[in-house]
């Protein structure tokens, strides 16, 4: 099974952006880790980042043929975004919205998802946990009918 994990806006920015808020570990730091436990998993893991809100929805509308799912983190494109959501409407390809943070325990608009209601789930505040807990998740989903 073949995954898309895509990170948004300043994702980028990881181990040097608030520690505090989202860890020390960084972004090839993240990636790598994923790339090895999805083969754990039996799982083909590619991981993506862009700042840029264009890639991200090109990104996913190219996903649909490619991956199984999407793992997205779409940073703070979450809040206000409607043309990521769109863009994952519009594709067959299920989604899974992941956060480091605790989002529904910081700053008032950062409680809100404009993403969330077109994915399959979202995961928050377990630190990059949340992106093995979105693995994990899949696993018990099982596979997308329309890539088999």
């Amino acid at each position: 099974m073949k995954i898309l994990v895509l990170n948004g806006p300043n994702l980028n920015r990881l181990g040097r952006r608030e520690p505090e808020v989202y860890g020390n570990t960084t972004l090839d730091a993240l990636h790598e880790h994923l790339i090895q436990y999805g083969k754990t998993l039996g799982y083909e893991v590619d991981c993506q980042q862009s700042n840029i809100e264009g890639e991200l929805i090109n990104t996913i509308h190219e996903a649909e043929d490619r991956f199984h799912y999407i793992v997205l983190n779409p940073g703070a494109f979450t809040h206000y975004s409607y043309a990521i959501r769109d863009a994952i409407a519009s594709v067959t390809t299920p989604v899974i919205e992941v956060h480091i943070s605790h989002v529904y325990t910081r700053e008032r608009f950062r409680h809100t998802s404009v993403i969330a209601p077109v994915c399959i789930g979202q995961i928050t505040g377990f630190g990059v946990y949340s992106y093995d807990l979105a693995l994990q998740a899949i696993g018990h989903i099982g596979d997308s009918e329309r890539m088999k």
